[in-house]
């Protein structure tokens, strides 16, 4: 990801808000923020070259702790006109191979369970159901607004790391 990758990625994150079940989050937040939560060297763009880029992964550390150093949590977003072809999937793989490289081992995220695609993608691809977070929070946005929202906890643990 690039920062002329923005727009797009901005754009891709707004489309997932609005469904209403890919976070918690009212809104996508502006470049700033998001360059400074996610760390650099593990940030994706899936790109095609008549379409663009389809969709983006990064990740962010779940503690400043050193013992933490090792575990972040992640965000995936594919485009609507792109879901379901499988730009996801190479996200999650490329993202599995950038934080091994990078010492990581293991990433972790919270999911919908109404959001049954997020969570079939990343069951197959690597990623085992932890737990589930019971009314963890409240929805400040969109038509569920105001209701309390379970997540399920997954995660991959690196089989090399």
């Amino acid at each position: 990801m690039r920062d002329d990758d923005w727009p797009a990625v901005h754009r891709i994150y707004a489309e997932g808000i609005a469904t209403g079940h890919a976070t918690f989050e009212t809104e996508a937040p502006g470049w700033e923020q998001f360059n400074t939560s996610r760390l650099p060297r593990h940030r994706l763009v899936a790109e095609e070259a008549v379409r663009g880029i389809l969709g983006w992964a990064a990740v962010s550390p779940v503690s400043t702790r050193p013992v933490y150093s090792g575990v972040v949590e992640h965000s995936v977003y594919v485009a609507a006109q792109a879901r379901g072809l499988g730009v996801g999937a190479a996200l999650l793989r490329a993202l599995a191979e950038s934080t091994e490289a990078g010492g990581i081992w293991t990433i972790q995220a919270s999911v919908f369970p109404e959001n049954e695609a997020s969570l079939k993608l990343h069951l197959a691809n690597g990623y085992t159901v932890v737990g589930r977070r019971h009314r963890i929070a409240r929805m400040t946005n969109g038509p569920l607004t105001g209701q309390w929202r379970d997540t399920v906890l997954i995660e991959r643990r690196s089989p090399i790391l």
